[in-house]
């Protein structure tokens, strides 16, 4: 029996046909889980349709296919079309988790939330009767202890070569915030479930080791640690960086900006190895934080926060949304300079999304607030709803010139320069220009790829004015 798995472009299958090189590609983590916990009778291919073509004539007995909003339109059009050569589909992910009778139309069955303990029942009831013998929904009642899920197929995704790192994994699941704009929650819970600092360490040992027996290179002691908040239980991770230190490892993992008023805690995570933190610091307003039910943000402390991340040589990427309803055309500028005077060493914006499982979801749907119902859409560069203090011209405008002014060439030489004056940063000065210009590209390729309006993705940096000088426009 064979299985493929698919990784959906967010893209339309008419621009299928073009797949960019990316190098911040990774590979897809929730399949490689997926692959873990199928049995050893089946044979499974990844396809990551990021990386390469789908084959619709290779012979398989079924497809999997994971599928998050944006990928939903995508997601449906493969399945149609393998479903039309008669063979089963079965759909996993956020979006048809929280969009099931949307999902059901294109599918066969739905796995619904984490998969492992239904799909290997779900296996075996395709196994023993086919494609009748799927039932529409598989859904579990609990959720998964983490000591009794096998860590990813690493190997899959090692021999594809089409990937700089594999060494992904998660150490913890779940979230104890509930974030207004986040699924998260809603799909693992608010109780952090904790692996086993011993499993761990033995699985990154077991990654780390060469077949030609030499010593692990830099690629080979490199990891992401893809949690939501490595360092949400502060007890844990300590003692897992405890755990980690005899490794000398290097990684880069997702935190709170309040990880940084625990000075042990950083000093282990920095001793550990941690080289960078994603930070989703959302608004510089407070106003906004209490918006999104993100109270324990103090924008006070991220001044304070971020220095002491970069007094241990951990570098910080910072996330900024845009839309609130608190949001007027100020926030662009007033954003850009923020992140400028916090010498930010790489920034993330999106634009604020309504999607499904969401307490904004709600919210939007109650209000009447919908724009646009296009999944395709649902990438956080797109706005899908209308704001309350600009027009939904002038928030996609501001989103392409915050970027644009953050990734200009002068933008990453005055946040990154500051690196090269700070003890235990200064070495990784070129590693990090390097990021920068490789995060120029990419959001370069994003606006490509997102299809805006001609009058928003080639503006010149001449007209991006800041929006206090002249309101952004389309007209």
């Amino acid at each position: 029996m064979k299985v493929i798995l698919v990784a959906p472009l967010r893209k339309k299958a008419r621009d299928s046909n073009v797949i960019k090189k990316n190098i911040f590609n990774v590979p897809p983590v929730g399949l490689l889980n997926v692959a873990a916990i199928t049995p050893e009778d089946v044979e499974i291919e990844i396809v990551d349709e990021n990386v390469v073509h789908i084959d619709y004539q290779k012979k398989t007995d079924l497809v999997g296919i994971s599928v998050m909003s944006a990928s939903a339109n995508r997601a449906y059009e493969i399945a149609d079309k393998f479903r039309g050569l008669g063979i089963p589909v079965v759909l996993g992910g956020t979006h048809p988790s929280l969009m099931f009778d949307e999902a059901i139309e294109h599918a066969d069955s739905i796995v619904v939330g984490e998969a492992e303990g239904i799909w290997e029942r779900l296996l075996e009831d395709f196994k023993r009767e086919g494609k009748s013998g799927l039932k529409k929904k598989y859904e579990n009642s609990s959720k998964p202890e983490l000591k009794a899920v096998p860590f990813p197929r690493y190997q899959i995704a090692r021999q594809s070569g089409k990937y700089l790192f594999t060494n992904l994994l998660n150490i913890t699941r779940g979230c104890p915030h509930n974030c207004s704009f986040c699924s998260v929650t809603r799909l693992l819970g608010r109780k952090l479930r904790l692996r086993p600092i011993n499993d761990v360490v033995e699985h990154i040992q077991e990654l780390m080791t060469r077949e030609d027996g030499k010593k692990p290179t830099l690629k080979d002691r490199f990891f992401i640690f893809v949690d939501d908040n490595i360092m949400a239980n502060k007890k844990y991770a300590k003692e897992l960086f405890r755990a980690l230190i005899p490794l000398k490892i290097l990684w880069v993992s997702q935190t709170s900006i309040n990880s940084a008023y625990d000075d042990e805690l950083l000093d282990l995570a920095a001793e550990s190895g941690c080289k960078g933190v994603f930070v989703g610091l959302e608004s510089i307003s407070d106003e906004s934080l209490r918006e999104i039910g993100k109270q324990q943000n103090k924008i006070e402390f991220y001044r304070e926060g971020i220095k002491k991340f970069h007094k241990r040589g951990i570098f910080v990427e910072g996330a900024f949304i845009f839309g609130f309803d608190n949001d007027g055309t100020d926030v662009f500028e007033k954003t850009v300079e923020f992140v400028n005077e916090m010498k930010l060493d790489g920034v993330q914006y999106t634009i604020l999304t309504p999607l499904p499982g969401t307490d904004f979801y709600d919210k939007i749907e109650k209000e009447n607030r919908f724009i646009d119902r296009d999944w395709t859409k649902y990438d956080t560069v797109h706005t899908v709803f209308a704001p309350k203090n600009m027009n939904p011209e002038q928030l996609q405008r501001g989103l392409y010139w915050a970027y644009k002014k953050t990734y200009s060439l002068g933008g990453i030489l005055r946040r990154t320069s500051a690196a090269l004056w700070e003890k235990k940063r200064w070495k990784f000065f070129l590693l990090l220009v390097a990021f920068n210009l490789g995060y120029r590209r990419s959001f370069k390729y994003m606006f490509k790829i997102a299809a805006l309006p001609k009058e928003v993705a080639n503006l010149s940096e001449g007209s991006l004015l800041p929006y206090s000088v002249r309101p952004p426009s389309l007209e």
